[in-house]
């Protein structure tokens, strides 16, 4: 049964995902002549990038979380619908949601990305991930949960498996999680759980390749890596994580370590979409497209933000962050109002405007088209760059306050366990 929408002359745009690549061409479409159907799990758009912080207690997840329907509201050719893509139907110009079939002119495949466990089960069962806020909350709540269990267990290994964090993946989301992680066991376990051992907490953070973000420049990997260790993590390279059955961790050397929490941050790959052809996909399910974000073999089908991959110039595939899904939406908004007006579409360029990454407080790496910079500057920009990115100026202050509170008293107040409610 179809989806209760309004049937109208205007042509319907159906955009999956209100990730950064969903939200913007939304917004940039909001004002033309189409009918504009969003459909995400979710009826709010999440800031990604800080996820880390709300598992650490740092900022609230309604902060980096926003509705909607109110970041659309008074748009009235805008439709919101939560629902999950199960299928398309690209010959009928149709697609099957967990609610009902939706009909499209034009449909847009914003669909992000999901992590990524080589195929591993055990460890995807016993490991914790950091893709959503209910990501974030779960996690939040393990930390805190092992923290007060450890001071109730005398057995001294069992203890400290409980205080142990390993991380996978030497990226940003890696980096800045031990980062996090190391602040805490220096500011507040000591202060909050003073029957504890802070010096006992051990923190690794275990790499694959040679060096931590390698997607950025060997200074900025040296210096991140020189930060970590600084601050007492134990960075481990050129060593893969093979098992963890949930208390022991088995590497690619044959060493092992132990913890009863394991945050996987070692890759990403894309879902799989019943109904695009096997030969529309490419390395890490990323789906293919031409020069104007139109999925090889397909017609009036798109696909923008992370899920998408094309080829342009020195990048086979462009990075999978935030700069290139709003750059390939602002792209596609002209586009297709291009298209439209029988207009010829122009190709994407991607504006590579940087990468950074913080570390702690005051060290930050940061690589910019006209710099490399690293310490208190790069800090700052990464402060200044992601709350500007937050959308709603509530949020803004709201997480300007928190990062104030916290440098100024070396402390998090949002440390509360918020369990689901069992019958």
């Amino acid at each position: 049964m179809p989806i209760n929408l309004p049937e109208i002359q205007k042509p319907r745009i159906v955009i999956i995902g209100a990730g950064f690549a969903g939200i913007n061409l939304a917004r940039r479409l909001s004002n033309k002549d189409y009918q504009i159907v969003i459909i995400d799990r979710n009826n709010y758009h999440q800031f990604q990038p800080l996820l880390y912080q709300v598992a650490m207690s740092g900022i609230e997840p309604s902060s980096i979380a926003f509705p909607l329907r109110r970041l659309f509201s008074g748009k009235k050719n805008i439709h919101i619908r939560v629902a999950e893509l199960l299928s398309i139907n690209p010959g009928q110009k149709n697609m099957i949601t967990n609610e009902g079939l939706v009909n499209y002119d034009i449909l847009v495949l914003a669909t992000g990305v999901t992590t990524n466990y080589y195929g591993n089960t055990q460890i995807e069962s016993n490991t914790y991930s950091l893709k959503s806020v209910a990501d974030a909350l779960f996690l939040r709540n393990a930390i805190l949960s092992d923290l007060e269990k450890a001071l109730t267990i005398r057995d001294e290994n069992l203890r400290q498996s409980h205080i142990d964090i390993v991380i996978v993946g030497g990226g940003p989301t890696g980096v800045e999680m031990a980062g996090s992680l190391a602040e805490m066991k220096k500011y507040i376990l000591p202060h909050d759980y003073p029957e504890l051992n802070a010096e006992e907490m051990d923190i690794y953070l275990v790499e694959g390749s040679k060096k931590l973000l390698a997607s950025m420049s060997e200074e900025a990997s040296a210096k991140s890596k020189e930060y970590l260790e600084k601050l007492g993590v134990h960075v481990i390279t050129e060593t893969r994580v093979v098992n963890y059955d949930g208390n022991t961790i088995t590497l690619s050397d044959g060493k092992t370590l132990h913890s009863s929490k394991v945050i996987w941050a070692a890759g990403i790959i894309g879902a799989k979409i019943d109904g695009i052809p096997p030969e529309s996909y490419g390395k890490g399910n990323r789906i293919l497209t031409d020069e104007f974000n139109q999925i090889k073999g397909l017609n009036d089908v798109f696909a923008i933000g992370d899920n998408a991959y094309m080829e342009e110039g020195k990048f086979l595939g462009h990075p999978q962050v935030a700069q290139p899904a709003i750059q390939q939406a602002k792209r596609l908004s002209k586009n297709l109002n291009n298209k439209a007006h029988g207009l010829p579409m122009s190709p994407f360029n991607y504006h590579d405007l940087g990468s950074m990454a913080s570390i702690a407080r005051n060290k930050a790496v940061a690589d910019l088209p006209f710099m490399k910079t690293q310490g208190f500057f790069a800090w700052i920009l990464w402060l200044v760059v992601h709350l500007k990115s937050i959308l709603g100026v509530k949020n803004q202050v709201s997480v300007l306050f928190n990062w104030i509170w916290s440098y100024i008293t070396m402390d998090q107040n949002l440390r509360i366990m918020i369990r689901h409610k069992t019958k």
